[in-house]
């Protein structure tokens, strides 16, 4: 059985937001994104894959489409394929946002 602990692989970095890969299957992933104050992943979008956004730990700012909102500890969102997405750590404190993609856009071998 395959299991992780969120809290013992989040890693952060002053420069940029880490994603932290967690399961990966030819049909899907997870990952974990870690977020210091102030970083953000850009919007974007996916044509063919569905992701859901669960906020595990703080609170951000997120995007589907035209709409922002701010979600804190507990809250998801689902990003439908061909909606730009994206999110803003824009409190004081971290961010930790677990992610799931379905199908997976680059399955492994």
């Amino acid at each position: 059985m395959h299991v992780v602990e969120l809290s013992s692989v989040a890693q952060f970095s002053d420069e940029k937001f880490q994603k932290i890969g967690l399961f990966e299957s030819p049909r899907m992933f997870s990952d974990i994104y870690c977020f210091e104050p102030g970083q953000s992943q850009a919007l974007h979008s996916h044509e063919d894959n569905d992701k859901i956004y669960y906020v595990v730990e703080g609170k951000g700012s997120f995007t589907v489409g035209t709409e922002s909102q701010e979600l804190s500890t507990g809250w998801a969102v689902l990003c439908p394929p061909g909606e730009d997405h994206g999110v803003l750590n824009d409190s004081d404190a971290r961010l930790v946002v677990l992610v799931f993609m379905a199908p997976h856009p680059h399955p492994p071998a």
